[in-house]
């Protein structure tokens, strides 16, 4: 199984972002890819001071980026852009200089929104921040979900078939770019 550790970018235990991350890995799995949800909720917020101690949740986070064979980022829409414990994982991940987890993993970037416009302008801004990162991004498909009530059933199926048959593309596209960039 190809090891992909999820950042979802909202803390909120029933966010829709978190339901649409559990629908992906129930799609996932099937193809291959195990999913495995990482835990931000305990992170600081980046404080280079604080590499004097590591906090045990940012060696965490950043022992599950390296076992990674990749990474996804599911993200909500914080006001034209990206919640600030996705840009926090992002930095904590990036240091300490010389030590950085994300140069080359491949990654992705999807989201869910009850807007029409799904996620796209939040994805836009990660996009061009991720690549400073060193991440390997799969260009294509793009996922802006626009989400309706009842899109995710209770066992997190995807119940629309449309919807479902695009999620699988995409996570056909996503394992294929896992293969072909990863290492």
């Amino acid at each position: 199984m190809t090891k992909v550790a999820v950042f979802v970018g909202s803390l909120r235990r029933e966010s829709l972002n978190r339901q649409f991350a559990l629908a992906l890995a129930r799609l996932a799995e099937p193809k291959g890819l195990a999913f495995s949800l990482a835990k931000l909720d305990d992170l600081p917020m980046y404080n280079e001071d604080l590499w004097e101690s590591p906090p045990a949740a940012v060696l965490r986070m950043k022992a599950e980026i390296q076992a990674a064979d990749a990474v996804l980022f599911v993200t909500p829409e914080y006001n034209r852009s990206i919640p600030a414990v996705i840009k926090n994982a992002l930095d904590w991940g990036s240091r300490p200089a010389g030590q950085a987890a994300w140069p080359g993993k491949p990654a992705g970037i999807v989201g869910a929104s009850p807007g029409a416009i799904g996620t796209a302008a939040a994805q836009s801004h990660l996009r061009s921040i991720a690549t400073v990162f060193g991440l390997a991004l799969v260009s294509r498909p793009e996922i802006y979900l626009s989400a309706k009530p009842g899109l995710f059933d209770a066992e997190h199926n995807v119940t629309d078939e449309g919807t479902r048959k695009l999620l699988d593309g995409y996570l056909d596209a996503f394992a294929a770019w896992i293969r072909k960039v990863g290492s």
